[in-house]
């Protein structure tokens, strides 16, 4: 699972990326300041199923803090995209194809309107942002055209003249985007596509697969400029207002990224997602870091946290509709004492019988039944799984 996190240049992608993994990133005030991708691990926050048992969890990967566990995540951080991308401009071709294994996009975007088209700093206010939604939008449909109409003919022959279904032929161009089967059989569903008419829809086509295949999420970052009057509440609601169809999410991308670099220095106590953070020992403070821990803790209450934390769950379990299930026993303990110590991302709609196969490829093949941990009831292989469910696999090998 990757998350990539997509946008122009000079609106906080960096400090976004950072604020989630801690990861050196390179950024300053002006365009192109990423050119290669970056990539670390982010951590999704969930509440720590061993609780309801009163135990902590002991994660194999991630960490637990106070009564949350923080799984893993892959991010990603590309080149700043400008209007003509897909054209080649700014570093456009670098751009797309660096994001082709991404699984969902973050798009942040300057919320203050202090950025233009071209990612340079212009005056608060003087840019729209809701530009930026539309030509991401708009350059990814004719990343994924271009994709299209290079490979048509070789498509529309594999579908026409060696009988292969629509699906199938588009598959042999597709995968190489990360885009599965069933995603392309989604499109062609909802477009109402067959062999006759799908070769006049090709942009159309285009479209519905970035829709499918890569959800995206809006980060609207720099709130903080635009304290006076509670003016980033107007220009969100405006935003929400212009795309319903988006999950927007108001952030403070490098107010975060400063909190937890003081966490892990061990000046505050923080948790991240939440509103509030402590001081220890405000002796080891400067003036300078008092004064502006100060500042971060009033917009922080105004905002309900940095925003940060909120986008990233809400792009994993909201937008790619993923849910966390631990493998255990009545125990919940490993062979070394471990308390659940794994944690899985599994889709929606999966079943115990997937969540066997995603143990194990036997444990699939001689499934028995399953024993959801919490309520101690046994469910069969068809059962749906739950968001933070505990289940034990029984299988016959």
């Amino acid at each position: 699972m990757i998350i990539g996190i997509v946008g122009k240049p000079n609106v906080g992608k960096s400090a976004f990326f950072r604020s989630l993994t801690l990861a050196d990133a390179e950024s300053g005030n002006f365009p192109f300041t990423t050119i290669d991708p970056n990539s670390a691990i982010g951590y999704v926050k969930i509440k720590d199923p061993a609780l309801d048992f009163d135990k902590h969890s002991n994660p194999r990967d991630g960490y637990v803090l106070g009564d949350w566990r923080f799984a893993p995540i892959e991010i990603i951080d590309v080149a700043g995209l400008v209007p003509g991308a897909h054209e080649g401009k700014g570093l456009g071709n670098k751009f797309l194809d660096d994001l082709r294994q991404a699984d969902a996009f973050v798009h942040v975007i300057d919320l203050s309107g202090g950025t233009n088209e071209k990612g340079e700093s212009v005056e608060i206010n003087s840019y729209d942002p809701a530009n930026d939604v539309r030509f991401l939008e708009e350059e990814l449909d004719h990343w994924f055209f271009n994709v299209l109409k290079k490979n048509w003919v070789n498509i529309e022959k594999k579908f026409r003249q060696q009988d292969m279904k629509l699906e199938d032929a588009l598959n042999t161009v597709l995968s190489g985007l990360n885009i599965s089967l069933d995603q392309i059989f989604a499109t062609t569903m909802a477009l109402k596509l067959d062999k006759n008419n799908a070769s006049d829809n090709v942009f159309e086509i285009a479209q519905k697969l970035r829709e499918i295949s890569k959800p995206m999420i809006i980060a609207a970052n720099k709130c903080d400029i635009l304290m006076d009057d509670n003016l980033w509440e107007k220009k969100l609601n405006a935003l929400k207002e212009e795309f319903p169809n988006y999950i927007i999410v108001p952030i403070l991308a490098q107010y975060e990224a400063n909190l937890k670099s003081a966490s892990k220095s061990g000046l505050i106590d923080y948790i991240p997602g939440e509103s509030i953070f402590s001081i220890p020992d405000e002796s080891k403070l400067s003036d300078a870091q008092k004064v502006g821990l100060s500042k971060i803790s009033e917009v922080l209450k105004i905002m309900n946290g940095s925003g940060v934390q909120n986008c990233l769950d809400s792009a994993v379990f909201e937008l790619l509709k993923l849910k966390p299930i631990f493998p255990g026993g009545s125990k919940l303990e490993d062979s070394k004492g471990n308390v659940l110590p794994d944690c899985f991302l599994m889709p929606g709609n999966a079943t115990a019988l997937d969540f066997a196969y995603k143990l194990h490829t036997d444990f699939g093949k001689h499934f028995i039944k399953a024993i959801d941990i919490k309520t101690k009831l046994m469910v069969g292989k068809d059962h749906i799984l739950k968001f933070g469910d505990i289940v034990e696999i029984v299988s016959g090998k």
